[in-house]
């Protein structure tokens, strides 16, 4: 296991993953993913910014994480604790592999780096309906912080 930086040529399966979460979440009533979202070009997006990050096992990526300084205007309705944050975006586990605490060590990653970078806090946000996500992100120790009613979202922060 190792989680690893992709590298360019990471972005169109990191995409094809998206496409199989994405189908998994709807085959149990899960709308959290909209129409085509996240496609290869918000994963290319997040490759030139640095912030995608990529779970590795037996040289197949099982899940990725998106993680970018906090700039969410849908953000700003809510009061934070903290300012200076890293935000969790499109995090993915092959629907093959669920359950099985890759999604519990993206987010230990994700926390650690915040720390390393001296950031104050981690944020992350997930659809009212993702119980299962719910769960984890109150495992890994974020205090709920609010509703974001402009995306319809349940808010999260972890601070450092």
């Amino acid at each position: 296991m190792m989680i690893i930086q992709a590298k360019a040529g990471d972005v169109p399966a990191v995409a094809k993953l998206a496409v199989k979460t994405r189908l998994h979440m709807l085959s149990i009533g899960l709308q959290q993913w909209p129409g085509n979202y996240p496609d290869q070009a918000r994963f290319q997006n997040d490759y030139e910014q640095n912030a995608l990050f990529l779970y590795f096992e037996e040289d197949k990526i099982l899940g990725s994480i998106s993680l970018l300084p906090d700039d969410e205007s849908a953000y700003r309705e809510i009061q934070w604790f903290k300012d200076h944050s890293l935000v969790i975006h499109r995090l993915i586990v092959d629907p093959d592999r669920q359950r099985q605490g890759i999604g519990q060590k993206l987010f230990a990653f994700a926390i650690a780096k915040a720390q390393e970078e001296g950031y104050a806090s981690v944020k992350v946000d997930t659809h009212p309906d993702n119980l299962r996500m719910q769960a984890l992100i109150k495992r890994m120790g974020f205090v709920d912080v609010g509703y974001l009613s402009g995306i319809n979202r349940l808010a999260y922060e972890y601070v450092l």
